[in-house]
């Protein structure tokens, strides 16, 4: 499988520690299948950090992971809501728990973007607005992104480095 990497400079050797911390499946390295979406991060990557250029970074991602630790979240349904929010939330310290991964007990973690606009959504349940058995009625209907995080050097070692795209 081909997956793309946004950045604004080019990243042939991949390192974790350099990853941002409290995103939507913890510290990892963030991936998608979806070229059009790594193009509009990348653009969004560069007004960001004000340097660079848009980059597109590929690489192949060998699918025989048996040995990785993995969660898979295939519809925006309550558990995907908690593990978004509780990875994002910088003061949560139940690392245990199953859906948390600041600890990156997953090397690996497929699923759903929380884009702005699910961003919102997520934050109407905190404010104790919206209810969490709401928030899948309500996200059924957007258009949803994938994105692949790798947060363990064992499932980087699945990916091949292809070459980097100026966009």
């Amino acid at each position: 499988m081909i997956l793309y990497h946004a950045s604004n400079v080019e990243v042939s050797n991949i390192d974790l520690s350099k990853c941002t911390k409290y995103k939507d499946f913890g510290q990892g390295f963030y991936m998608t299948s979806f070229k059009q979406q790594a193009y509009e991060w990348s653009m969004k990557v560069v007004k960001r950090f004000r340097f660079g250029k848009p980059v597109i970074n590929i690489y192949e991602f060998n699918e025989k992971y048996d040995d990785l630790k993995t969660i898979s979240f295939t519809e925006p349904d309550d558990k995907w809501a908690i593990f978004v929010i509780n990875n994002r939330n910088r003061d949560f310290l139940n690392h245990n728990d199953e859906l948390s991964n600041h600890d990156n007990k997953y090397d690996l973690v497929h699923g759903l973007v929380a884009n702005d606009d699910i961003s919102a959504i997520l934050d109407t349940f905190l404010m104790g607005i919206l209810p969490l058995s709401e928030i899948s009625k309500v996200l059924i209907y957007k258009q949803l992104n994938d994105q692949y995080s790798f947060h363990t050097q064992k499932a980087v070692s699945h990916l091949k480095f292809l070459r980097s795209e100026a966009v």
